[in-house]
Formats: structure tokens, C-alpha cells, sequence
């Protein structure tokens, strides 16, 4: 996927290598496309629990709790039985990214990957960072612009991968009456975990927004209609 990372003022290529460098890692970790990563491993069996890595576990348990706190909606087990991790992995290995820029001493900073972002600071300019959202019916053209000011934002949709998210509690059919739906959280990983499980939840998932303290959200539906929760637009103003 791609990647990007914006240190404004930048205090030398070594930070952006060592943020970079443990993307790879994580890659080679998690990567459900690898034959040789641990998650491959762990799926055809060669991997008992007892040999599983420290961050497999760190994230196998958050995907836990994740599940729990969504009411199943959010879970990483497949139709199939396997394990895919990656709608919780990304949003958890952005921030650990974000940690280690911000151990280095640099509070302005903006790292995305696959569209979940999370931006500390002022950009080079001495502005706020803007993240813009994308129409799903036309994914040139941005339709809202968001400032999250310290805040994680992330983005579950289909309008891209296709029908890549399915609702664990009806896996018979996919999920047509929303086509994307952003996620504003107190970080980016609380916001990517809510995002894949809200979106699961297909109409619901903006209600289940509304209603969880420390996040908001905007989705657009199969009609072009978009719909934000109460305090989304608190982020919209520069």
C-alpha cells in the first residue's frame, strides 16, 4: 500500500528510514500476502501460540477486545477460518510509527498508509495538516476537508478494493448500502479499528458512531447522501 511521511522541518533522512524500515517489519509480520510472514504461518498451521511473536500477541489481543466492544461486528476471523489482522494492524503499526517520530523529538509530522492517517503539529507551512475525503462515486474529486489536529482518521470503503469487509453476523451477502465511511478517533488506531467495524454494520455503523464517546464519523451511502455524526463538523473548520 502506499505510504507516505511528511516530517516538516525535516531533521534528516534517518527518521524517515527507521519510520519506513519498521513498516517493513511489520509487513513481514503481519502481511496475509507473504507465504513467509507469521500470520501465514499461524493460518497453515506450522505456528503453535506458544511460538507466537510478542506482537502477535499484543495485536491478537486487541483484536479481542475490539470484537467485544463492537459487539462482534469487528473480527478478524474469515469466512474461512483464517486470521486476518491487517483491520487493526494498520491503524496499530501507524501509531507505533507516530511514537517513534515523536521519541526523536519531532511534534510536527503527518504518516499515512492505505489512507489512515495520523498528523501531530503544523505542516511546513505553519498550517494546520487537512486530510481530504474522497467521493466514492468519483475518487478524483474531494467532497470535505478535515483538520484533525492531533486526532487519527481513517477511512473503510469499497469503493476501491471492492467487497473487502463483510458483517460477521450475516456473511451471506455483501455490504452495498454504504460505500465509505470515515472515522475520526482519539488516534489513528482507535480510529481504524472503529472504522472497519462500523462500516461492517452498514447503515448502523454511523448510529454506533454517534453514540460511542470519542469518535465521530461521515459516511456516504449508495444514494450519494452523506451523513456525519453530530461533532464531525467541529473538524472541518481551519
Amino acid at each position: 500500500m502506499p505510504i507516505t511521511v511528511d516530517i516538516a522541518g525535516a531533521s534528516g533522512a534517518e527518521l524517515v528510514d527507521a519510520v519506513f524500515d519498521y513498516f517493513g517489519h511489520i509487513d513481514r509480520r503481519f502481511s496475509t500476502y507473504r507465504t513467509d510472514s507469521e500470520i501465514s504461518a499461524i493460518n497453515r498451521g506450522d505456528l503453535p501460540v506458544r511460538d507466537w511473536s510478542g506482537e502477535m500477541m499484543e495485536v491478537m489481543a486487541l483484536a479481542e477486545r475490539t470484537k467485544s466492544q463492537t459487539d462482534g461486528f469487528f473480527d478478524i476471523r474469515k469466512p474461512d477460518g483464517s486470521l486476518d489482522p491487517s483491520g487493526i494492524v494498520k491503524g496499530w503499526a501507524i501509531r507505533n510509527a507516530a511514537e517513534i517520530v515523536g521519541r526523536a523529538g519531532v511534534g510536527d509530522f503527518f504518516i499515512e498508509a492505505g489512507g489512515d492517517i495520523q498528523s501531530c503539529g503544523r505542516n511546513a507551512s505553519g498550517l494546520d495538516w487537512s486530510v481530504g475525503i474522497r467521493n466514492p462515486f468519483n475518487a478524483d474529486e474531494i467532497i470535505k476537508i478535515v483538520y484533525p489536529r492531533g486526532h487519527g482518521v481513517a477511512t473503510s470503503g469499497t469503493y476501491i478494493r471492492g467487497q473487502h469487509i463483510y458483517n460477521p453476523h450475516g456473511m451471506d451477502g455483501p455490504i452495498t448500502e454504504i460505500l465509505s465511511l470515515t472515522v475520526i478517533g482519539s488516534d489513528v488506531f482507535e480510529a481504524d479499528r472503529f472504522a472497519t467495524a462500523a462500516f461492517a454494520m452498514g447503515r448502523d455503523g454511523i448510529l454506533f458512531l454517534e453514540q460511542t464517546p470519542g469518535l465521530e464519523g461521515y459516511v456516504v451511502d449508495s444514494n450519494g447522501r452523506a451523513t456525519p455524526t453530530s461533532g464531525f463538523g467541529a473538524f472541518c473548520q481551519s
